[in-house]
């Protein structure tokens, strides 16, 4: 096998991905212009849709979990009285319906959607039947029954409103899809509605505040590009801590379960060695017992 190629840089890029680039494109740019060998991004965002896509290089790819499972926060614009074949605006029309709204209705329509729901799939999607994607199957014209999946709708309002456009911000749980909120939520005002443009706002803890544009990667010299990483610990910021000293730090790098009575009982925690960097994430049980989960590797790397 021949040398991997890049160095081993480590840190999260919080990007700007442009609308028109797929999330694994960006990725690969990212990567390169990086000059890392290893990168992986934490959620596909569709090309129609811009903003949030954390890139994960080297031991940060080992928690790319935990912002998969992570609630997103999104500014979608909603097309009125618009039906489309893919329920965004890459489809194909299939309709068009008057608008006419009475006053309150689109606050009351916003409420229904408010909380746990079930979304039924949309067939242009990369959920697979058969060990196929839906979205091939319904290029061929084929539509299969998709079973209704729950999600939670934490957040739904109502930025703006011009004409037959609604924006909204929306924040929900992983496995939502804004589009089926878009098209159902043009369902409950009588008129239809596809999704028009997306935008990702936030991932977990994460926002796009200090998010950086391929472009303005690409523009910076690789010190420069380097310095934008943020540390691995910003995608744990959410877990409690814990410190170790020099031995059990040295234990802990082992692998070893640690009987140190810490605290809190019953979850996940991230866990600093006695220099203060991160080791890596651990489970506490009932008897306070730490035992390691993920660990970070100690080998000297370019951030």
């Amino acid at each position: 096998m021949g040398k991997p190629r890049g160095e081993r840089v480590n840190g999260v890029l919080l990007l700007d991905k442009p609308v028109g680039v797929t999330s694994n494109r960006a990725l690969q740019m990212a990567r390169r212009l990086l000059g890392a060998q290893k990168a992986g991004h934490t959620g596909t965002l569709d090309p129609l849709a811009s903003g949030l896509l954390p890139v994960m290089l080297g031991e940060a790819t080992k928690f790319s979990a935990d912002l998969l499972d992570a609630d997103k926060s999104y500014r979608a614009t909603v097309r009125l009285g618009v039906t489309t074949t893919t329920g965004d605006a890459e489809g194909e029309v299939v309709e068009h319906r008057p608008v006419a709204l009475e006053p309150g209705a689109v606050a009351a329509a916003l409420a229904q959607f408010t909380g746990p729901i079930e979304q039924v799939p949309p067939m242009h999607s990369a959920l697979k039947r058969d060990g196929r994607p839906l979205y091939e199957l319904a290029r061929a014209g084929v539509e299969v029954e998709r079973a209704p999946r729950r999600v939670r709708i934490h957040g739904l309002r109502l930025v703006g409103q011009s004409g037959d456009t609604l924006v909204v911000d929306v924040d929900c749980s992983k496995g939502t899809y804004v589009r089926v909120l878009a098209e159902d939520i043009g369902k409950a005002l009588g008129c239809g509605a596809h999704l028009a443009a997306l935008r990702r706002t936030a991932v977990g803890p994460l926002t796009l505040e200090g998010a950086v544009e391929l472009a303005a990667l690409e523009g910076l010299d690789i010190e420069a590009r380097r310095a934008c990483l943020r540390p691995v610990d910003e995608l744990l910021g959410t877990l409690p801590e814990v410190n170790l000293d020099g031995e059990l730090t040295q234990r802990f790098r082992q692998g070893q379960r640690l009987a140190i009575d810490a605290q809190p009982r019953g979850g996940r925690v991230r866990v600093y060695g006695a220099d203060n960097s991160l080791l890596g994430t651990a489970t506490i049980n009932e008897w306070g017992v730490v035992g390691p989960e993920r660990l970070i590797s100690n080998e000297k790397s370019t951030s």
